[in-house]
């Protein structure tokens, strides 16, 4: 007996789990008053990523926020980076996107970023794949640029 194919609808992909991940977006949200901002979108599907941050001494975030503007995958995963997010720094973050870039594409392992299997069914579907980065790309590009002279 063979193994059926795995399930390619939107059922298979929207699960409840994804859905309520997209909810936490509420959890961070956008605040002007922060130092730094980046932000990334993708030609594929139109998605994108706003990120506001502040950063401590040492350069790892301190405070986020975010404007998500994707579908329900896109939202996942901007939640889960968010969720993780404190602490790190650019390295941290590049080494991350890295991670998630070969993942995606089938040539490394499951990124260690917490929480990341929960977009394990994603990976099937290449379309959705430059949404899922650009959590990573947005942050990214706003430790990349200069502060904010308040």
């Amino acid at each position: 007996m063979t193994a059926a194919a795995p399930a390619r609808g939107g059922a298979a992909l929207y699960t409840p789990e994804i859905l309520a991940l997209a909810v936490e977006l509420a959890d961070y949200p956008w605040t002007g008053g922060l130092q730094r901002f980046g932000q990334a979108s993708s030609r594929i599907c139109g998605s994108k990523v706003a990120v506001a941050l502040s950063t401590d001494v040492d350069g790892s975030i301190s405070q986020i926020g975010a404007r998500v503007s994707a579908c329900a995958i896109g939202q996942a995963a901007a939640a889960l980076f968010l969720r993780a997010s404190h602490g790190r720094d650019h390295d941290d973050l590049a080494a991350a996107l890295e991670a998630m870039e070969c993942w995606l594409a089938g040539e490394g392992e499951l990124p260690s970023w917490p929480g990341i299997e929960r977009l394990a069914s994603a990976r099937l579907y290449s379309a959705r794949h430059a949404a899922i980065l650009l959590p990573w790309k947005a942050a990214l590009a706003a430790l990349s640029n200069p502060p904010r002279a308040d």
